[in-house]
């Protein structure tokens, strides 16, 4: 079994020309399933969450605002998106989907989120497309039902984990790892447990150096129980919101090294999608597809 969760609210309505590609969520699931990479069993559909896990992490009166719609238009502004019931129930389900992804990673070792990612978004506000921050309520979940003790997050998305860095200031608990652009989006950075800024046009074989030194270190010095991987695919050099210049292959690769060591440690790892801007669409799914096929190749 490859678990991934998936529900069809994840491809949210937009307005035209808008520049996130929502579509991504409907044909990263076909594209499984035509290839037979995943299987119709695979798939859960994510319902509401317990709100006392979004609150875990989550400033109420925030969460308030997002439920009855009354955040400040600048607030708003600042999440991309125009706010409705239907988006705050999207992140909602998204959350539900990693929650629900925790329990498949410890039964199975793995297990993933079609969405997710949502790593700018902040205790008590959202940022760039994001309302609910996704892993850290997973990693506080984790901690809160003493699944986990320590909790490992993997962000390789191309921008910093702000949101993430922030609600775990000072919990020592959960050690956010973030690697990403340097001079890239968000510009005033916030501090991670460990923050590896990447020059510009940083490509494969420097990028996979830096990930190989780091990361087997890091799992051996903080012994985590539980990991989450962020696995942007906007590191690519095609990324119109990137500004480094992997290569789809050596976006593979990273997934490749950084699935294989979980699974050889036998380490349960949670993966949500996070960015991926390229102009063509197929670019992006090839890339996020990849991380599953290198999945199904390891586990299944």
């Amino acid at each position: 079994m490859l678990p991934i969760a998936y529900h069809p609210i994840y491809k949210h309505p937009l307005p035209e020309g808008h520049r996130f590609p929502m579509i991504k969520y409907e044909l990263l699931p076909q594209q499984l399933l035509h290839e037979g990479t995943a299987v119709a069993s695979d798939f859960y559909e994510p319902g509401l969450p317990d709100m006392k896990h979004i609150l875990a992490v989550h400033d109420k009166e925030y969460v308030d605002h997002l439920l009855n719609l009354t955040l400040d238009p600048r607030a708003v502004r600042k999440i991309g998106f125009p706010l409705s019931n239907e988006l705050v129930e999207r992140e909602l389900r998204i959350a539900q989907g990693t929650i629900w992804g925790i329990h498949k990673a410890l039964q199975h070792g793995i297990a993933f989120n079609i969405a997710g990612g949502t790593h700018h978004a902040y205790s008590d506000r959202g940022e760039a497309f994001c309302l609910l921050n996704d892993q850290a309520i997973g990693s506080q979940y984790l901690i809160n039902t003493k699944l986990a003790n320590k909790v490992l997050i993997v962000d390789l998305d191309v921008h910093q984990g702000n949101g993430t860095a922030e609600i775990f200031t000072g919990n020592n608990d959960v050690f956010t790892f973030s690697m990403h652009g340097k001079s890239n989006y968000p510009f005033k950075k916030e501090i991670s447990d460990l923050d590896i800024a990447l020059p510009d046009t940083t490509g494969d074989d420097e990028y996979l150096s830096i990930l190989r030194e780091t990361l087997p270190k890091l799992i051996d010095e903080q012994k985590p129980d539980f990991i989450f991987y962020l696995s942007g695919v906007d590191i690519l050099a095609s990324d119109k919101l990137g500004k480094l210049g992997c290569t789809l292959n050596g976006c593979k690769e990273r997934d490749e090294f950084v699935l294989s060591l979980c699974k050889k440690l036998e380490m349960p790892v949670q993966c949500s999608m996070g960015g991926g801007y390229s102009p063509d669409i197929k670019v992006i799914i090839e890339a996020h597809a990849n991380t599953y096929r290198i999945a199904k190749n390891l586990y299944v």
